[in-house]
């Protein structure tokens, strides 16, 4: 799944019954050959599971203190806490005893039904925050997506650093 800032669903590929690891599925998807085209100019964030390329940036295995620490702390939350909503707010998603091929129809359902709930502006559910998942980083990393994840931090992450202060909640 893809999802914005504004935790809208924006992209499942929920076409791959059974247990298929999420950076083969991002590789083989029409999303990621569109990104490959050139179609559009933004980027996705990912967990360590993925390889980072110059579309899709990951979190530094052992971050910096500064800047790359809190790149990896502002930038992979947003989907986990989309994860995290639309698990809340269809409970059958912890646990589905259904077919595999019934299982994606079902997660596409849920995935529209959290996108009209979170437009309509529903309450959202309250939900525990989870730990990291403890993914095995993934060491294909493309030189051009390490370079340009050394230039977003660079860009976007120094004068944050320095001008944020965390809360007790981070």
């Amino acid at each position: 799944m893809v999802c914005d800032s504004m935790f809208h669903i924006t992209n499942v590929e929920a076409t791959w019954p059974g247990f298929v690891h999420d950076s083969r599925i991002f590789r083989e998807s029409h999303l990621c050959t569109l990104f490959e085209r050139g179609a559009y100019d933004w980027i996705l964030f990912g967990d360590r599971g993925y390889a980072c390329r110059q579309c899709f940036m990951t979190p530094f295995p052992d971050p910096n203190p500064g800047p790359q620490t809190c790149y990896n702390a502002r930038t992979r939350p947003r989907i986990e806490m989309t994860f995290d909503q639309l698990k809340g707010r269809f409970q059958c998603l912890k646990g589905l005893r259904v077919a595999p091929d019934r299982a994606c129809d079902i997660i596409v359902a849920c995935a529209i039904f959290h996108n009209i709930a979170t437009i309509r502006k529903e309450r959202t559910p309250v939900v525990e925050v989870q730990p990291d998942d403890d993914l095995q980083a993934v060491h294909l990393d493309q030189p051009s997506g390490r370079a340009a994840l050394d230039r977003i931090v660079e860009h976007h992450f120094m004068n944050s650093f320095f001008t944020h202060k965390p809360s007790l909640n981070e």
